[in-house]
């Protein structure tokens, strides 16, 4: 059964290092004999619920300055920024990703290239959170979200 031991390393040092040793050292000893493969990953974060309410919330907008649908919106959104081509048994094939599987830096990247467009395409200035007036915005198109 696999092991899992969190890490965290802040300015250059690993935390709570004795434990993690210690856990490491224990799992170790639990081991059949075999061959095992040690692998260490970073962890990334998925986008929040915070930033998912947040898109929705811009695509609940968009739909109510411009009569377009907000599910409509979010796939063109996807599609343009989301879209990559990937080899499938030696075929090309155009693969658009949604946006849960996103990390939360991903998702920003992603939220900044809508707003851009929104801008450009559309003439809309769509607010950031830490906007001044990021709360009226919020209130005035929290209504029509379902």
């Amino acid at each position: 059964m696999p092991k899992t031991i969190n890490i965290t390393k802040e300015a250059g040092v690993v935390l709570y290092r004795d434990y993690i040793i210690q856990t490491l050292d224990n799992a170790l000893n639990t081991c059949a004999n075999g061959q095992y493969t040690l692998s260490l990953k970073k962890r990334v974060k998925k986008r929040t619920l915070d930033q998912n309410a947040y898109f929705w919330l811009l695509m609940t907008c968009i739909e109510k300055e411009t009569g377009e649908d907000k599910y409509v919106i979010h796939d063109f959104y996807c599609s343009k920024f989301l879209r990559s081509t990937e080899t499938i048994k030696g075929m090309d094939m155009n693969i658009v990703r949604g946006t849960s599987k996103l990390t939360t830096q991903q998702f920003n990247d992603f939220l900044d290239r809508v707003r851009e467009h929104a801008k450009d395409f559309f003439g809309m200035t769509l607010p950031v959170p830490e906007d001044r007036y990021y709360e009226s915005f919020q209130n005035e198109y929290e209504q029509y979200m379902i």
